[in-house]
């Protein structure tokens, strides 16, 4: 606590729950009014710009309603505030305002009033630039030794420089080796920029080698710049702080001299022209802002220094000259003229008090009363010192889930799920729509047992369409302890396709007693028989899949004792497959040669029961007490049966959107026959229809038309998403069969491939899949570093086709073919020229290349119905002989 208090000289609160930063203030003559007094310019995140002009009666004053001379919403969020020379042909002051996607320049001017209420301002915009890429910070300066005007260098998020000459754009670079934005400064006697990298290191870049370097809108290198034409983009010097910065900033002596400053995280730095340390100082406190400005005494430099503690320190060098109590946490610290005082200090916290103060000190007429000595009983203390560690550890206990993951002995809950191993006696499925077939059920259970008192106690349950269950939400209150509480739900198939998984999930979100909420899920498998009957095998298929295993093939008959055929349980080596929706499946097991082979009509169809082999095989040897039990894979991916999946489900989506179209031009047509109709029949002297009736009822037929059609529409997008999903879902299983992909990389796979649980028209599983397959690409699975400084679009938009995802899959392919491995750690987005030997294709980012991938992917992929089907097995009897 500091004996001398900033004296408060004018302060106000800016809006009510406004954010605030360290570019959000600006001290200048904005209105180039020549007084030489200041205006306070203030921006928010809320995208509120406003300027004050303080005029306080007397010291401490609060604003008055004068003082603020302009305040207008621009509703973006305003990053930073500069005022400078911005406007070609003039050489007035305007305020240039930088949101995230685009940097504004306003002409800001008064006009004198007649009345009491004083003068009117208003804003102009001069021009506006829209950034491709988001916005961190900017600076200006006469780049380039330019005279009279200012151009202004904007960084984004991404590590690019953007240099606009006023109302044109010059030119964008890349900083090299770029992760994160670090503060940027320019200095005008060396001409050059001035940042902190996420090295930790200072770096300076001429202007002129920015100038001349090789564009950065330009990702590939052109003939003529590999023979010299283009320069590489090098840095003049570096400097290792070891530590982030702050903020930067640059004051100069004189001509010939100039300093640098930076604000570290612990320290700030004095250094030179050319990178050397002039000076360092240790701070004490974390800071939170700073200026420096220059000295009256020769040769040193005073640095206003604001930290976390409400401090505001002042540095002379490296010597504290005065310390300064204020009344918030300053983020934004400047220096100006305001009504004729010189040198007042304005500061601004990140919650919006802007307050003007200057130095001083007050008398303290307080004086502490005399304290009267006793005798201490050292026992008493002891026993309050025990019953206060009591309660610290009391607390520490029921606060410790904010902290600490709970374990599973530590649960305030237990939840757990049975499936009952037989169908219902009286099947719940009243409404299904599966044809002729009789839809069973099956109940499952859900247990809940406390450990302590807990209300308002949620169960949700959920299932993958068409499974539907006949009640998916309970609610619970366990008034106290070792409660517990049993729901039963049936589950059924309701229309006549197949759903992606069998698996269920039980949520239960609920807060403990200390106000933390929490949820705990519990999954539930359901049986097969769900949604599938014995059938009879069939002698051919369009689509067939082999699994090859280390182990000497199994009976089917002791793998699914629920689907054998009475009449041939002689041939155990073969089983079909009927699903209620109709669709038929055949397993055949190879005596000697360790494999199966599935095989059906429709290619989704393949992946339950092949999903359903190998789990089932993988219980059996467990049982027998096997542990090295492997599946594989070796034929070639089955991506040209995956992307007709994928056309069609597009087509259905492209088809809603034209749909939704028609039906709204429609709706719009109705309601103006309706108006028109309704003015006929309220005229006093009616007028003839003109067939308007006959209009309404044709616009009313079509409406209902095409409703229904959008209707339809929709659920044949449900039904091709979910058979999308079981294509998916089994396109993942074999590449992690094909690779050998660990269980954590085929949940990458499938978070990748399956983001949505069911897709809208606004968002689609084909914009989702392709960010996130990109992801991958240019992350972990990249070939070089220039892959990854490649930026992902901000938005999602949907596509024109799906030619672009197509090109990701495959080449997701292609690079794991290669060796690469799936990865989310920080080590993970390095280039891995040992784990890919065979190097992988970059990414397409022009025609050329595009169709340099189609015709790589195309021998390495060549997928047409015929090729799917493996190496014959002699092993297996003819199916014909089969069926005889």
């Amino acid at each position: 606590m500091s004996l001398f208090k900033a004296r408060d000289w004018w302060s106000t609160v800016l809006g009510e729950k406004e954010e605030f930063d360290q570019g959000c203030l600006c001290l200048a003559d904005v209105d180039n009014s020549g007084n030489g007094q200041d205006k306070i310019i203030v921006g928010s995140f809320m995208g509120y710009l406003r300027i004050f002009s303080p005029h306080p009666v007397k010291t401490g004053d609060g604003s008055q309603a004068e003082d603020l001379l302009l305040e207008v919403h621009l509703r973006d969020p305003i990053l930073q505030v500069e005022v400078g020379k911005f406007v070609s042909g003039t050489e007035m002051l305007h305020l240039a305002v930088l949101h995230s996607r685009k940097l504004c320049v306003y002409s800001v001017s008064g006009t004198l009033g007649n009345v009491e209420h004083g003068n009117q301002y208003q804003i102009k915009l001069m021009y506006e630039h829209n950034l491709q890429r988001t916005a961190c910070n900017m600076t200006y300066g006469s780049f380039g030794g330019v005279k009279g005007r200012d151009l202004i260098c904007i960084q984004s998020m991404d590590g690019m420089l953007m240099v606009f000459e006023q109302e044109s754009y010059a030119f964008g670079r890349f900083l090299p080796g770029s992760l994160l934005p670090g503060p940027l400064a320019y200095s005008s006697r060396t001409d050059s920029f001035i940042t902190v990298s996420s090295c930790r290191q200072v770096e300076s870049y001429k202007y002129q080698v920015l100038a001349f370097a090789t564009d950065a809108d330009k990702r590939q290198e052109t003939e003529q710049q590999k023979l010299g034409s283009g320069k590489r983009l090098v840095v003049d010097w570096t400097l290792n702080i070891g530590e982030q910065a702050l903020d930067i900033c640059i004051v100069s002596f004189n001509q010939s001299v100039s300093s640098v400053f930076v604000l570290g995280e612990r320290n700030f730095f004095c250094l030179k022209d050319n990178g050397q340390i002039r000076f360092m100082k240790k701070l004490d406190c974390s800071p939170s802002c700073f200026l420096p400005y220059c000295s009256v005494s020769e040769g040193t430099i005073n640095t206003l220094i604001g930290n976390h503690n409400s401090m505001l320190h002042i540095y002379q060098d490296v010597t504290l000259k005065w310390a300064t109590q204020l009344p918030h946490i300053p983020v934004a610290v400047r220096v100006g003229c305001l009504h004729d005082l010189k040198g007042v200090i304005v500061t601004l916290s990140d919650d919006g008090h802007l307050q003007c103060s200057y130095l001083g000190t007050d008398p303290s007429l307080f004086q502490a009363p005399k304290v009267e000595s006793r005798e201490l009983n050292y026992d008493e203390l002891d026993v309050e010192l025990k019953e206060l560690q009591k309660i610290i550890k009391d607390v520490n206990k029921s606060q410790g889930t904010a902290l600490w993951p709970m374990t599973e002995r530590e649960d305030d809950l237990k939840v757990s799920a049975t499936v009952s191993p037989s169908f219902d006696s009286v099947s719940q499925a009243t409404d299904a729509e599966v044809g002729t077939d009789l839809v069973p059920s099956v109940t499952v259970k859900v247990t809940l047992q406390n450990r302590t008192v807990l209300q308002k106690v949620k169960l949700s349950i959920y299932v993958q369409p068409p499974l539907v269950l006949t009640r998916d939400q309970f609610t619970f209150e366990f008034k106290t302890p070792e409660m517990t509480s049993t729901v039963a739900f049936s589950v059924y198939l309701k229309r006549s396709y197949m759903p992606s998984t069998l698996d269920g999930n039980a949520v239960v979100s609920y807060s403990r007693p200390t106000g933390i909420p929490r949820v705990i899920q519990c999954k539930f498998r359901l049986p097969l028989k769900l949604i599938c009957l014995p059938g009879q095998p069939s002698k051919t298929a369009s689509h067939k899949l082999t699994i090859d295993t280390n182990k000497p093939p199994v009976s089917l008959l002791s793998l699914f004792p629920g689907f054998a055929n009475q009449s041939e349980d002689d041939q155990v080596n073969v089983m079909g497959f009927r699903f209620l929706g109709g669709s038929r499946v055949t397993l055949l097991a190879s005596k000697t040669s360790q494999r199966y082979r599935i095989q059906s009509e429709q290619f989704e169809d393949l992946w339950l029961i092949t999903n359903e082999l190998i789990l089932r095989l993988q219980e059996y040897f467990e049982k027998q007490g096997i542990k090295d039990f492997a599946c594989s894979f070796s034929g070639s991916m089955p991506l040209q049966e995956y992307f007709e999946l994928i056309d069609r489900h597009f087509e259905l989506r492209k088809n809603g959107e034209k749909l939704e179209e028609l039906l709204s031009e429609r709706a719009v047509q109705f309601r103006a026959i309706q108006r028109r109709l309704l003015a006929r029949f309220k005229d006093k002297t009616p007028a003839p229809l003109q067939h308007l009736d006959t209009l309404l009822d044709g616009t009313y037929k079509q409406v209902t038309a095409l409703a229904d059609a959008v209707e339809e529409n929709r659920g044949d997008l449900l039904q091709s998403l979910s058979r999308l999903q079981s294509a998916t879902r089994l396109l993942i299983l074999l590449l992690g069969l094909w690779q050998k992909l660990s269980a954590d990389q085929l949940a990458l796979l499938e978070a990748a491939f399956l983001p949505l649980q069911e897709d809208t028209q606004e968002l689609g599983w084909e914009e989702t899949a392709d960010a996130a397959i990109s992801h991958l690409l240019k992350t972990c699975l990249s070939k070089s570093s220039k892959e990854q400084a490649l930026n992902l679009s901000s938005q999602l938009d949907a596509p024109k086709d799906t030619s672009r995802l197509k090109k990701h899959i495959t080449l997701l392919c292609d690079r794991l073919a290669k060796g690469g491995r799936l990865c989310l750690s920080t080590d993970a987005a390095a280039p891995q020229p040992m784990v890919m030997p065979g190097g992988c294709t970059p990414i397409p980012e022009s025609e050329l290349e595009e169709r340099a991938l189609e015709q790589d992917s195309a021998e390495l992929f060549t997928n047409h119905r015929h090729l799917i089907a493996e190496p014959p097995m002699p092993e297996v009897p003819p199916l014909q002989g089969v069926l005889e």
